[in-house]
């Protein structure tokens, strides 16, 4: 398998088991589908000789994310790129200027394949983001009582951070850092339940949201010390001019947890059939990877119920 030069994996600490059972993990499957394709060289190919480095570095940061998390389930959120969700519809300027190569669009659904021969869970829909449906397993978790990671590169994730829901946020040299509540406040100076108004004030360059006039993070910051939410803000006359646009923008940074999830149980992950998927996409260091995966599961008792 031709495969270039690969970067070192991602060093993901292990965590400590919260139940016998493991938490829920919850990933951004787009985010780390990206970040994948831009981290590893072009020059990786599978079967056809098609590009696959999203498919390898993907596939080897779930592996390990689940060696480090030890799930009993796992939750992969995706973007439905050709259906606009009512974000794009209220606000003409969300995420516009958005490109992508072709190379990594056509790996999209090959990563979904791969996720579901694992035995995880795709959650995908029309009119949703991949955040949405972290939001979705983050409610679902608290409605079962389950501890629940969620790893994901956007910081709007940050407002699902509480006591048993811990976010796994890409920093410098791979690491993944854990982000609480306390980690929330101590980079932002807000809580997490405050996010989608610092957001909504801040603004958020990456989706083109530009927030309340002559207001930075600080300044964001130091208004919902002052005031404790945004409404509460504007009913003071704050920002009259722009109350309803910050409305909005407040309404965009918040994750939906309605997102239609599917099916969730506790499973051990099928290695044995996503090791043959390998195989015959020509991804032969994946594969050796996965069949050694396959045999702990064989000779190990199955550890979620």
């Amino acid at each position: 398998m031709p495969s270039g030069t690969r970067r070192p994996a991602a060093r993901i600490r292990p965590a400590a088991k919260n139940t016998p059972a493991g938490p829920l993990l919850a990933v951004d499957g787009d985010s780390f589908a990206h970040r994948s394709y831009h981290a590893l060289p072009k020059t990786i190919r599978m079967a056809g000789d098609k590009p696959a480095g999203s498919i390898l570095g993907f596939a080897n940061f779930l592996i390990k994310l689940h060696e480090a998390e030890a799930p009993r389930a796992v939750v992969v959120g995706w973007d439905t790129l050709e259906a606009p969700t009512y974000r794009h519809k209220a606000f003409r300027a969300y995420q516009s200027g958005r490109q992508f190569d072709k190379a990594l669009l056509d790996q999209l659904p090959l990563l979904r394949e791969f996720v579901a021969v694992c035995g995880f869970v795709n959650a995908r829909a029309a009119g949703y983001e991949a955040d949405d449906f972290l939001a979705a397993a983050a409610a679902l978790a608290r409605r079962r009582k389950w501890p629940i990671r969620i790893a994901s590169g956007d910081r709007d994730t940050f407002q699902l951070a509480s006591d048993s829901s811990t976010i796994l946020y890409p920093v410098r040299a791979g690491e993944l850092a854990r982000i609480g509540p306390e980690q929330v406040v101590e980079r932002y100076r807000v809580l997490p339940e405050q996010v989608p108004d610092f957001i909504a004030l801040r603004g958020d360059p990456s989706d083109r949201l530009p927030g309340a006039k002559g207001v930075g993070e600080a300044g964001a910051a130091a208004l919902l010390l002052k005031y404790g939410t945004l409404e509460a803000m504007l009913k003071t006359g704050r920002f009259a001019r722009e109350a309803e646009q910050l409305r909005l923008f407040r309404r965009i940074a918040t994750m939906d947890a309605k997102a239609p999830l599917p099916a969730v149980k506790a499973i051990t992950p099928a290695w044995d059939q996503a090791a043959a998927l390998a195989w015959r996409w020509k991804l032969g260091k994946l594969a050796e990877r996965l069949d050694r995966l396959a045999a702990v599961n064989q000779t190990s008792p199955a550890s979620h119920a």
